[in-house]
């Protein structure tokens, strides 16, 4: 991947389901996914009869993104995965988050001296000050992000380095 793309890095921050795997993110940086998958197995496989179907299915889901972030893995990307956390709504419902991006500012900013372009896949506002510091120090810096969901600052602050996932999915389709 990196060698084809002529990058240095690939990073994906993002979360995890981890049905009540044992981990420390004051130790670990990232949740480990050969142990969490072992771990999901054997909720399967030794716990399934005493679940009930929907949440049997929602394992089988979890394990499955778990497998393609291995896959990710294996293409060169470099994960930092945290657990979701889950979150009750005024209205009832049940809100899931991983909040990682603060852990996506960090991280590009600790790099910060490592490259001279980004990509960011996101359209979150909450960016807006680390991308004008990156851009202001001569970063190359090109937003990816769903355009009706993205933020009108980010929208702005990239302009023409601004790309739209549903324009690109569309274009995808045509070709």
């Amino acid at each position: 991947m990196k060698e084809k793309y002529e990058v240095s890095g690939v990073f994906y921050f993002g979360g995890v389901e981890i049905h009540n795997f044992q981990y420390n993110y004051l130790t670990n940086e990232t949740v480990p996914l050969k142990p969490l998958e072992k771990h999901l197995v054997d909720l399967i496989q030794n716990k399934g009869r005493e679940l009930d179907e929907a949440k049997l299915l929602l394992a089988g889901r979890h394990l499955q993104r778990v497998r393609f972030y291995m896959r990710l893995q294996s293409f060169g990307y470099e994960l930092y995965l945290k657990p979701i956390k889950l979150y009750n709504q005024e209205d009832g419902t049940t809100k899931r988050k991983a909040n990682c991006d603060v852990d996506t500012a960090f991280h590009l900013m600790k790099e910060k001296d490592n490259f001279e372009r980004v990509i960011v896949l996101s359209g979150d506002g909450d960016f807006l000050p680390v991308l004008k510091y990156l851009q202001e120090n001569n970063k190359k810096v090109l937003m990816l992000g769903r355009g009706e969901r993205s933020a009108k600052a980010i929208k702005q602050f990239a302009g023409s380095n601004f790309r739209d996932f549903e324009y690109l999915k569309n274009r995808l389709k045509m070709e």
